[in-house]
């Protein structure tokens, strides 16, 4: 008598299974997660979903280092799935890269890197008598069926992303040294996280108010305790550890995305940091001293919302023939709102500059923020030798006139002082 069976399946044919359907979801094919989920869950495997957990998870860790390796970055990944996918495949990704970052030593993961996983609450909630997805599913009320689809629908996004820069080494990586990095895997000073706490209060305060002379103070003491916080912090680090610059990426959100990233490069620019549009995907890469990164994050985040509410609170616009000008209207409003913001930031900074040196009472400081931008220069020329530029049309007067009155109702005056 035959009593011959089939080897069970093993974790090996689940990842043979799950890497080809992520590569048909990665070529457009909307069947493939569903029927690779199917597959997975039937017949010999049915009987034996840990296996199924394990192959998927093996896969998507195996992803999660191929994403790092080119350059992308915990945040990067959330702000791409995002805009692209379902919020419980979101939930899977933050899940995945808690996951993640239990493969190496706590001394060869970034403070940076970690803080963007603070940031988006990756954190393990699971325990280690069973494969993550599995535990995943349970706690989301998923079929194992399901959890395999949202998985290989995720894996499937991220199976041909392009190159980028690397900003911050990734877990693993022998420049990290315990200490904070940047685009050089160089180590500089933490921001105090005393200031950077009380700036974001203040410009909580700026968008929430609904008077635009409270916005005003707000907006100018932010501005007012990160200048001199910069620039005092540049004396001394000149005589303790030289200023070395880094790199974030500011995803933006739609619609009008050039015309947002126009302010991100004006507010940088009036904070000697550099800025470069991908407009492919949607985010802005800048470079420039920590502190001065800080500003640009901040300040971009705060008067991005200032001028959202009042490109429209100015509402809707029609021609006179009773055709719709609302977008052309909202363009040029945001192109003129970023130009005059850039131009009192860089008014700000001048003022600032001169008054920190006065106080120090030497002649230092210029030489220190000079050096510091040649050292900007050049980490921008080595990570984008070929680039081309951008220019910004505006078609509609009313908006560019509304967008400029907004721009000086947000007052950056860094010697106005705020009570209470």
């Amino acid at each position: 008598m035959n009593d011959w069976r089939p080897p069970p399946p093993s974790v090996a044919e689940v990842v043979v299974i799950v890497v080809h359907a992520a590569d048909r979801c990665a070529h457009g094919d909307a069947s493939a997660a569903a029927e690779c989920a199917a597959t997975l869950t039937a017949g010999r495997l049915a009987e034996m979903p840990t296996v199924v957990e394990r192959g998927v998870d093996m896969v998507a860790l195996e992803a999660m280092t191929q994403c790092w390796r080119l350059g992308w970055q915990p945040i990067d990944l959330w702000q791409f799935a995002r805009r692209r996918l379902s919020s419980t495949s979101v939930d899977y990704l933050v899940d995945l890269l808690a996951a993640d970052v239990r493969r190496y030593a706590d001394a060869t993961v970034a403070p940076a890197w970690r803080a963007q996983l603070r940031a988006l609450g990756a954190e393990v909630r699971w325990g280690n008598d069973r494969p993550h997805l599995g535990q995943w599913a349970a706690r989301n009320r998923l079929s194992l069926a399901d959890a395999v689809a949202i998985a290989v629908e995720l894996l499937g996004l991220y199976q041909y992303l392009p190159a980028m820069n690397e900003l911050i080494p990734p877990p693993g990586s022998s420049q990290v040294g315990g200490a904070e990095t940047n685009g050089g895997g160089r180590a500089p000073s933490e921001v105090d996280p005393k200031v950077l706490a009380k700036v974001r209060a203040l410009l909580a305060k700026a968008e929430s108010t609904e008077f635009a002379e409270e916005a005003e103070a707000f907006f100018a003491k932010a501005q007012e305790l990160m200048s001199r916080y910069s620039l005092e912090r540049a004396m001394l680090m000149e005589d303790t550890t030289p200023g070395v610059p880094g790199g974030r990426r500011i995803w933006l959100d739609a619609p009008y995305v050039p015309a947002k990233s126009l302010l991100v490069h004006k507010v940088a620019a009036a904070n000697r940091a550099r800025t470069v549009f991908h407009e492919a995907f949607g985010f802005v890469t800048v470079l420039g001293d920590e502190v001065d990164l800080e500003i640009v994050e901040m300040l971009t985040t705060s008067l991005l919302v200032h001028a959202s509410q009042s490109m429209v609170a100015a509402g809707r616009h029609v021609d006179q023939y009773g055709q719709s000008r609302t977008k052309s209207f909202r363009q040029s409003f945001l192109v003129s709102y970023a130009t005059r913001i850039g131009e009192r930031l860089t008014e700000a900074a001048g003022a600032a500059c001169s008054t920190v040196a006065s106080e120090l009472g030497n002649g230092n400081l210029l030489p220190v923020l000079a050096a510091r931008s040649r050292a900007v220069d050049e980490l921008f020329e080595s990570l984008f030798p070929s680039l081309t530029s951008r220019t910004f049309s505006v078609s509609n007067a009313a908006g560019w006139g509304a967008g400029r009155v907004a721009a000086d109702l947000a007052v950056l005056d860094t010697h106005r002082a705020v009570t209470g």
